[in-house]
């Protein structure tokens, strides 16, 4: 038979197919053993495997001031590119322009979040300043919708009323060339150290300088393009940035809302909490719920136990209670609720949720 044979080829996909899901399989079933020794650990140790305090200090300074740095170049670059915009009347680097400008704005409400965060008030925010974060980048992400729908405006105005004329000096033309570019280098490299961090603020730094080193790149091409052919392509070039904007932000929008309504962790991580409560203690029975959903950048979770019912109640406080403490060690788990209970066979809790 002749390996170009369909069939063949056929029976060679399939298998290939085989061995990639195999593949996942194990790949998923190492992950979930890492988690279960992270479990293990903290039971044994009483603390999460990781940085230890001083580690976390270092790693926060440099988050801060990975987010002083962006903002001072945002105001650099802002003031470079006023400059180009007025030099070359560009639309779409007037375009570019203003979003630099929204960047300021945008870096002070992320500021503003992280401050919130690091200043608790137990007594006005009983369950933290979680949410500021998700809260920051959707007010971040609206501003930024709200400039593109602008410049599409704009951009549709000037090819109707026939105002696309354009055209550059050799004089302008290099001063535009060499601000664009000196701006977009030192974004990419922004993009670069902002992406070297896990936190969700600084994240958000690192994708706004990835937007901006696009705009950049299209408003600089859609100048030098409508310079030497034609005019219209200037407005157009700024209506492609406009709908890059609108459409980044868009889905930076619909992210964040899943952690503000709260969106259910994800299966792996439920069986890493299953697998640490059941662990906890021997004379816990049955396990009843583990259930963990989003509150801001981090979990709220609800656990229900099942304990003997002859079992002295100081007994079974100090089980919940131990157990509350360990859930809330893990990084990920702003608060965890330990509900006890000496059966199973009963209706689920606030049964009002499932209607």
């Amino acid at each position: 038979m002749s390996s170009r044979d369909p069939l063949v080829s056929s029976m060679s996909l399939q298998c290939l197919g085989q061995e990639d899901n195999i593949a996942v399989y194990y790949q998923q079933q190492e992950e979930m053993l890492v988690g279960f020794n992270e479990m293990d650990a903290l039971a044994d140790r009483g603390f999460v495997p990781g940085m230890s305090k001083e580690e976390r200090e270092k790693l926060a300074r440099s988050e801060t001031t990975a987010i002083r740095i962006s903002n001072i170049a945002n105001m650099v670059l802002f003031a470079a590119k006023v400059y180009a915009s007025v030099k070359s009347g560009s639309l779409a680097i007037i375009a570019s322009t203003l979003d630099s400008l929204l960047d300021l704005l945008s870096g002070f409400i992320l500021w503003f979040t992280a401050f919130s965060m690091q200043t608790p008030n137990p007594y006005q925010y009983p369950i933290g300043k979680k949410r500021m974060q998700p809260l920051g980048i959707l007010v971040f992400a609206s501003v930024m919708a709200t400039l593109g729908l602008q410049i599409i405006l704009e951009s549709m105005r000037t090819l109707i009323s026939d105002e696309s004329d354009f055209s550059l000096t050799k004089e302008q033309e290099i001063w535009v060339i060499g601000i664009m570019v000196f701006v977009t280098l030192v974004k990419l490299v922004l993009v670069l150290y902002c992406r070297s961090f896990t936190n969700e603020i600084v994240k958000a730094y690192a994708q706004d300088h990835f937007f901006d080193v696009v705009t950049n790149i299209i408003g600089l091409v859609a100048a030098l393009l409508a310079n030497y052919f034609s005019g219209w392509i200037d407005p157009v070039g700024a209506m492609i940035l406009a709908l890059y904007t609108i459409r980044t932000w868009s889905m930076t929008v619909l992210e964040n809302v899943n952690s503000l309504i709260g969106k259910a962790a994800a299966p792996e991580y439920l069986q890493k909490l299953t697998y640490l409560c059941w662990n906890h203690h021997k004379a816990i029975k049955h396990i009843d719920t583990v259930r963990a959903y989003t509150f801001g950048s981090h979990y709220f979770v609800e656990v229900d136990i099942v304990l003997p019912a002859d079992m002295p109640l100081q007994e079974a406080h100090d089980i919940g209670e131990s157990l509350q403490e360990k859930l809330e060690l893990l990084p990920e788990i702003e608060r965890a609720f330990v509900h006890l209970d000496y059966e199973y066979s009963h209706k689920p809790e606030h049964a009002q949720a499932y209607l």
